[in-house]
């Protein structure tokens, strides 16, 4: 919600400027005689050409998430409180099972998540399935003997990197057209002064309309790039960190089982590394722990 208003200010904002710095009846008159004429053309040279460059320089991949995030980002945060609760309280449930039976124990749970009772008794957990993935696949490497908390940690930070750059490059994809944007703008008006250039003999208020008509192509190349899709990547990256976060979480609170921590600290150190906006407190999550669900 507050991003469609900050887009509405930028129109208002825009607007309500000009009326007040050349007046009602004058800003009217640039608005329909010389920016509303001026704008198909320079939006199609614009925007036409951001686009096919945009296309040009991205996977099909990169394109489908693009178009993904666009409505991804009016919500800040990719998973809520209780979507950490419920993680937590997994993990809580994975690693009390791990210290009373052992990792042989999880075998089952781990090869078949989608049939396994631990998860099913997480669902938004279980339809979540590169988190499922990532989880099980570390779970099934520790219960295969391999529990050295250095080379697991250091397997998971490759993963986690390669996680990163695959949910930024929406971001950096959006943020590249918005830098080529001002340049773009640039070209337009470059064609506009062709034109004028072309209509010299006409009289001065022709040719101040259409030397106007030139330099809309300016203002709109800058006005997208730094109102438009310059905020646009901005929050594509900042949903993007949110989806890695929850990965994160899952590194740190395995590595801290790893290394000797009991079941409900291991849980608390995933929980301190959250945003303070989502972070479920210390009884939150010891209440939630205290009452997951046993298995046999």
């Amino acid at each position: 919600m507050f991003k469609i208003i900050g887009f509405a200010m930028v129109f208002v904002c825009t607007i309500g400027g000009l009326i007040m710095t050349a007046g009602f009846d004058k800003a009217m008159k640039l608005i329909t005689g010389v920016f509303i004429p001026a704008l198909p053309g320079e939006t199609v040279i614009i925007m036409g050409c951001a686009f096919a460059a945009f296309i040009i320089g991205n996977s099909m991949h990169t394109i489908k998430a693009s178009i993904g995030y666009l409505k991804k980002m009016l919500n800040p945060e990719a998973y809520s409180k209780e979507d950490y609760m419920e993680l937590l309280s997994l993990l809580f449930v994975i690693f009390k099972m791990a210290k009373t039976k052992g990792w042989l124990a999880l075998e089952q749970h781990i090869e078949n998540p989608h049939e396994s009772e631990i998860f099913k008794a997480f669902p938004n957990f279980q339809k979540n399935h590169h988190a499922e993935v990532f989880l099980c696949d570390y779970l099934r490497i520790i219960s295969l003997g391999n529990d050295n908390p250095h080379e697991i940690e250091a397997l998971m930070d490759e993963e986690i990197e390669t996680i990163n750059t695959e949910e930024f490059h929406p971001n950096h994809a959006v943020q590249t057209m918005a830098d080529g944007i001002p340049a773009l703008g640039i070209v337009a008006a470059v064609l506009g002064v062709i034109k004028t250039m072309a209509s010299i003999s006409e009289p001065p208020e022709v040719l101040g309309k259409l030397i106007g008509g030139a330099l809309v192509g300016t203002f709109l190349g800058v006005w997208l790039a730094y109102t438009i899709f310059g905020p646009m990547a901005t929050a594509m990256g900042a949903r993007a960190e949110t989806e890695v976060k929850y990965f994160k979480v899952m590194k740190v609170s395995v590595l801290a089982y790893l290394q000797g921590c009991a079941p409900q600290v291991s849980v608390e150190f995933g929980r301190k590394i959250l945003h303070h906006e989502i972070q479920p407190t210390f009884a939150e999550v010891e209440e939630a722990t205290n009452n997951a669900p046993t298995f046999g």
